[in-house]
This record gives C-alpha cells, structure tokens and sequence, in this order.
C-alpha cells in the first residue's frame, strides 16, 4: 500500500478517536450519565474498586474475545490491536478533558445541549475511525462481527442494539452491585438509542469524502501511441 495512503488513513483514525475524545468529555459535562461505551466498564470500576483504565482494558478485551468466538478461523489476528488502540485512546480523552476544562450549562435545557454535542461528536468520530479501514475499536469491531455473522443487518442499526444491551447489563450490575444506580441516566440511553441513528445520514457524506482523500493517487492517463513513420492516418 502507498505510504502516503497508509498515512491519511492513520490522520483520519486518529481524527475520529479525538472526535470521540471529545464527545466523552462533553458527555461527563452534561452530568446527564456516561455514554453507553463506557457505562459498563464505569459500573465494574465502581463495584471491583479497580480503576476505570483496568475495567476499560477489561471489558474491552472480553468484547474482543466474542469476536474471535464468532469470527473463528476468520478472525484476523491484527485486530488484537484493538486493545493497543483502546489504550491510546485514553490519552486522547484526557487531552480532550483537559481541553474541555469544567465547561458546563448548568440548567437542564444547557446539560442536553451538551449531550447532543456530545452525540454528534461521538457518531462523526466512529464513522471517521471506521471508514479510515484500519482496525475498529472492540466495541464497534464487535458490533461489525454481530452484523455480519449473525442478524446480517446494517451495522448502524445492530449498533443501537448493542449499546442497548451493554447499558442495561450496567443497569442490572449496578442494582446488584451497588444498589443503585450509578452513572446511567436518561442521557445514556439517548445515546444508546440515537448515535447509531445518526450514524446513517453522516456516512453518505463521510464515506465517499474519506474514500477519496484515502486513496491512491490516479495514474495519468497514458498518451496515445505515436504514428510510425511511414503510417498515415486513414481518411
């Protein structure tokens, strides 16, 4: 593959790792609960006691191994990268928190303007990191797997799904664990129900556009054979 193509790929997978950076600091902002990414490894750093970095590598890697259960022999092995990607990606979230500071809107209509910054951040961030065509983050890898192998439907309609399914296995261990709940509120729900929604539209911009600016450069067109001398051209 030309250097130059590996290179935009990784400029674009970076850029949609900080957008989502980004929407996780606006989303903790709002104070209206954690996004259903990380509401499941939120909830088992609350009732291990362990820090959210372990429980983020954790539940990361069990997503990682379904994949290898429903890929089998067709699992790429590369994709174990994954788990690096994730770790480096948390560099990018306390960068963007930094950036972010305290900023917040402290009425209610404020916090959900906050979290719907926050969606459009996280959904323009996963549509750019996935078109980019190198290696998904587990989450979404493992959504990819769902979609193709087992309900064979769009990935930004499976995606709803398993956000769903993620923030109420939170839900259920956070009753258990904690007797309570913790970080999960109507606004992880909303993004559990509307990014990949918003997933559909973006994509019929962002793939075409991604696709070009991640191409291979065109070879000009080769100019047409010269005359031998002593051919003319037929009338």
């Amino acid at each position: 593959m030309d250097p130059g193509v590996v290179l935009r790929k990784v400029a674009v997978y970076a850029a949609g790792l900080l957008l989502m950076a980004f929407g996780v600091a606006f989303s903790v902002n709002s104070g209206l609960g954690v996004s259903p990414v990380n509401s499941l490894p939120y909830v088992v750093s609350l009732v291990s006691g362990v820090d959210m970095g372990s429980c983020v590598i954790a539940v990361f890697c069990c997503y990682v191994l379904v994949q290898i259960v429903i890929y089998r022999r067709d699992f790429k092995w590369i994709n174990l990268t994954q788990i690096l990607f994730s770790t480096l990606f948390g560099y990018f979230v306390d960068f963007a928190k930094g950036v972010v500071g305290d900023f917040a809107l402290p009425t209610y209509p404020g916090q959900l303007i906050l979290l719907a910054v926050s969606m459009v951040f996280v959904a323009l961030g996963v549509c750019l990191y996935m078109d980019a065509g190198l290696v998904n983050m587990p989450m979404e890898g493992m959504t990819c797997a769902i979609a193709e192998r087992i309900v064979k439907k769009p990935f930004h309609d499976v995606k709803v799904a398993v956000d769903c399914l993620a923030v109420g296995a939170a839900i259920v261990l956070s009753l258990v664990g904690l007797g309570g709940l913790e970080g999960i509120r109507e606004g992880t729900l909303l993004c559990a129900l509307l990014i990949g929604k918003m997933m559909k539209p973006m994509q019929k911009v962002l793939v075409p556009l991604v696709a070009r600016l991640c191409s291979a450069p065109q070879k000009e067109k080769e100019e047409p054979e010269t005359l031998m001398e002593g051919e003319s051209v037929s009338e």
